[in-house]
């Protein structure tokens, strides 16, 4: 549930005064909030993606034959390091 209270600065009050927003405001923060609240989630999905198509191209070019050397100078992935 929102808190729906937003802080307003003017001239009359210059340190900013608690407002509860109006039914429109409500309803935009709403809305706003339903469109987004996936949006972490994938962007993270899209990024672990990237990483793991990188993996696999990677590991192809291996397979054929080609250095990590000149896999990487084909497409500028770096395996990561591992860990000892």
């Amino acid at each position: 549930m929102a808190n729906y209270k937003k802080m307003v600065f003017n001239s009359e009050n210059p340190n900013g005064i608690e407002m509860d927003f109006t039914a429109e405001e409500k309803t935009e923060y709403d809305n706003f909030a339903e469109a987004t609240k996936d949006y972490g989630a994938n962007n993270i999905a899209k990024h672990e993606k990237r990483a793991t198509d990188q993996a696999s191209g990677n590991q192809k070019f291996l397979d054929m034959g080609l250095t990590q050397a000149e896999a990487t100078a084909l497409t500028g992935y770096v395996p990561p390091k591992e860990s000892e």
